[in-house]
């Protein structure tokens, strides 16, 4: 885990901002589950698996409790107690979650995310809304280069069905799950790595049929020239997803059979973002998880959402170029002397009542002292004996050096007109 300093800090912020701005638009509402679950909760949720990601531990009541991993279970769990919750129910949400992974490049044991939520009457368009929603994001934030490659889990489960098996006749859910997981680490581990790890599980030759499988990726077109998908289940509505994005103006999608999400609650469509020119890794990831809100004991609804985490995205952005504009110009008031302290100090809290963001020199260093301070602001206000026995003040723009004397009371009454902020 780290600090984040103001700097860093400030880069969220945007980030979130430009999250809020996107989820308005949508007509998303915001919240923010509670950062501990039950551990039984997310056990029965997300697999016993997940006490290896995750922190966990007993409260002073002897309670096995859990740091959130994600948004989404706490999300699902709220929705789901709201029986009287008006749907389709679109919420989302800003913050902090803890795992228990290995640190690593634009991820801590301790990061943010942003997530939205949509649930419902499970729909294509639903998932499509979803979509478009990740691809809005990122087009706001400036980020180029950005592919949202889909999927659907039923597809490869499908595939994995359907394969001949050299060390079963039959596909247990265990032979599944090691499928899963095989094709989930495709994007992190070699081909040689992969073979040796689950070869023993699902055979040599199953591995390798597996691996092939999910290294195709493209259009509709292009992938039905690799493979026969006519007997492969889900593959049309993957067809119409593709075709319902299309629609909606999103054209940075691509199919990748690779792609099926590691959690266990993903039950249809899934999709992961990248930056196509970087090897960072998934920006955003999300799909269709009924299987969530069915396990909440809710078969009448169902859930698809996203997340995004931050500090990889803007990872992104910095490699990228783009600049964060979070922070407001500044102005600061300067005063020439002790005597001239009290009538800076009122001014700025004067400034500050406008809604103008100032800064004024706490400790009585000289002027120039406060002047070498200032040097980052748009403007600079002197307080001076001279100009304050006539009621004026010094204002000076600090890009050009350009100096005029301005009236305080209108300096005071309209300060905007002269700041031009």
């Amino acid at each position: 885990m780290k600090d984040f300093d103001p700097e860093e800090l400030s880069q969220i912020e945007y980030v979130r901002e430009k999250f809020i701005e996107t989820a308005k638009i949508f007509g998303f509402s915001l919240m923010d589950p509670s950062p501990i679950e039950s551990l039984s909760t997310l056990e029965a949720k997300s697999g016993p698996a997940i006490r290896e990601e995750i922190y966990f531990f007993k409260d002073k009541g002897e309670r096995e409790i859990a740091l959130r991993f994600d948004f989404t279970v706490g999300l699902t769990r709220y929705v789901a107690s709201q029986k009287s919750l008006k749907l389709p129910a679109k919420l989302g949400s800003f913050g902090g979650v803890w795992r228990y992974d290995e640190p690593q490049k634009g991820r801590y044991r301790f990061f943010h995310q942003w997530n939205i939520e949509l649930f419902g009457k499970p729909s294509l368009e639903s998932e499509s809304e979803v979509i478009e929603f990740t691809s809005r994001l990122f087009e706001k934030l400036g980020l180029k280069n950005i592919v949202i490659e889909i999927n659907h889990r039923k597809l490869v489960e499908s595939f994995v069905r359907k394969t001949p098996q050299t060390k079963s006749s039959f596909v247990d859910d265990k032979i599944l799950a090691d499928s899963f997981r095989l094709i989930d680490k495709v994007a992190k581990k070699s081909r040689d790595e992969l073979i040796k790890e689950y070869e023993e599980s699902l055979g040599h030759q199953f591995t390798q049929k597996l691996l092939d499988f999910a290294s195709i990726k493209g259009n509709p077109e292009e992938i039905e020239k690799k493979i026969d998908v006519s007997s492969i289940e889900s593959w049309d509505y993957l067809k119409r997803l593709w075709n319902s994005l299309h629609n909606r103006g999103i054209s940075n999608i691509r199919i990748n059979f690779g792609i099926v999400r590691g959690l266990d609650y993903y039950s249809g469509t899934v999709f992961e973002v990248f930056d196509d020119s970087s090897d960072l890794g998934a920006l955003a990831g999300g799909g269709r998880y009924d299987a969530l809100t069915e396990a909440f004991g809710r078969n009448d609804i169902g859930a698809t959402g996203v997340a995004g985490g931050v500090e990889r995205i803007i990872l992104t952005m910095k490699d990228q170029g783009i600049e964060n504009k979070q922070n407001p110009p500044r102005v600061s008031v300067l005063y020439v002397n002790d005597e001239m302290l009290p009538h800076a100090m009122n001014l700025a809290s004067k400034l500050r009542q406008a809604k103008i963001p100032t800064l004024v020199d706490l400790v009585g260093r000289q002027l120039k002292k406060q002047m070498d301070a200032a040097s980052e602001s748009m403007f600079s206000i002197i307080v001076a004996p001279a100009e304050f026995a006539e009621k004026k003040i010094v204002l000076r723009n600090m890009k050009d050096g350009n100096e005029s004397k301005i009236n305080l009371d209108e300096l005071v009454s309209n300060p905007k007109s002269f700041l031009q902020l």
